[in-house]
């Protein structure tokens, strides 16, 4: 276990090529890099993380919860005068002086304010737009162009293993950075889907089956990523199949999964608070379909109650610390944890559960 800026990080550091990666999750990454703004660290960082995981949208949500600006320039799908500028040639004024250019930068780069210059895709760069990206990380300039005191240059790319047509960047760039290791975490995904209102069967799918979450497959045009997931998501919301985004051999499992749904106990009735005679299911893949539509259906603080009564009853506290966790989350969400607290403060039973949220929900 290590300690960093205050955040703990169970994971093993991973050493590669003698640069050392701090394995993180991205609810870690997100608050590591929280910690970077607040402290006005102008250290850059380099995010490494496999396809499809959500390396730029983790650096943007960072920045948007800090009130900083975001500019994300995909670096593999520019030229060396985009990021440089342009020459312009600068006429004498008379006969005796020497005409000379000058480099107009582009408009995209930032001119004033906080905020994160975010260049993803960066080994995907061929190495002479990486060596501008060099001159711009190293002394935050570039041509007749400055980086704002106030800006902060974080990058992103994938690793080699991931067949992602990737160049090596330069040693003097990579001792440049900080170096952070994001991993694919399902509890992560969880809490952003249940955020984004993803269908109750996907989340419930994957905590069954969280191996499937992410699993490159080279052999196959589409595999499931928690990016794919969310597309499959939009899909599945239509009643269009699902394997275009996430692969046949995934779909195929998340298709057989959904016959759970014709064994699932009267969840609306639970909620109501009549559930006395409806008990818990034995089957695993029931009990992941039983929690999240739990979760996900009910919406007012006294149908939590009722479904709390009726997880003390019918199940083991492993599931109710899975609800208490993920039911604290979707109310904060929906800015309603005032209601929750007034209806848990008045249970010493499902304070048990939520004493870990206790001071979040008091606020």
């Amino acid at each position: 276990m290590r300690k960093l800026f205050g955040i703990t990080f169970e994971r093993k550091e991973l050493l590669i090529d003698k640069f050392i990666f701090l394995l993180m999750t991205p609810s870690q990454l997100t608050a590591f890099l929280e910690r970077l703004i607040s402290e006005e660290l102008t250290i850059s960082a380099m995010i490494w993380g496999p396809p499809g995981i959500g390396k730029s949208s983790i650096v943007s949500q960072a920045a948007k919860n800090k009130g900083y600006d975001f500019i994300d320039l995909r670096l593999s799908q520019l030229a060396p005068t985009d990021l440089r500028g342009l020459p312009v040639a600068i006429h004498p004024k008379s006969k005796t002086e020497i005409g000379i250019s000058k480099w107009y930068p582009p408009e995209f780069l930032p001119k004033a304010g906080k905020g994160i210059l975010f260049l993803d895709e960066i080994n995907m760069a061929p190495p002479a737009m990486q060596g501008v990206a060099q001159q711009l990380i190293l002394d935050r300039k570039v041509g007749n162009y400055r980086v704002p005191k106030d800006w902060l240059i974080w990058a992103a790319g994938n690793r080699k293993e991931d067949r992602a047509s990737v160049f090596e960047m330069p040693t003097p760039l990579n001792n440049r950075f900080l170096h952070l290791d994001v991993e694919v975490n399902f509890s992560c995904f969880k809490s952003h889907a249940l955020k984004k209102d993803l269908p109750e069967e996907i989340i419930s799918f994957l905590g069954f089956r969280p191996a499937l979450l992410h699993k490159v497959n080279f052999e196959e045009k589409a595999w499931p990523s928690p990016r794919s997931w969310e597309m499959a998501s939009n899909l599945f919301k239509l009643n269009l199949p699902i394997n275009t985004a996430i692969g046949d051999g995934a779909a195929e499992e998340f298709n057989s999964f959904l016959n759970v749904y014709k064994n699932l106990p009267n969840l609306a009735q639970i909620i109501k608070g009549n559930g006395e005679k409806i008990n818990f299911p034995k089957q695993v893949s029931t009990q992941w379909a039983t929690i999240t539509g739990l979760t996900k259906r009910t919406d007012k603080a006294e149908e939590v109650k009722e479904v709390f009564q009726w997880l003390f009853k019918n199940t083991t506290p492993e599931w109710i610390q899975v609800f208490a966790s993920d039911i604290v989350a979707n109310f904060k969400e929906k800015k309603q944890l005032t209601s929750l607290a007034k209806v848990v403060m008045g249970d010493p039973q499902m304070q048990k559960y939520l004493k870990n949220y206790q001071e979040l929900i008091i606020k």
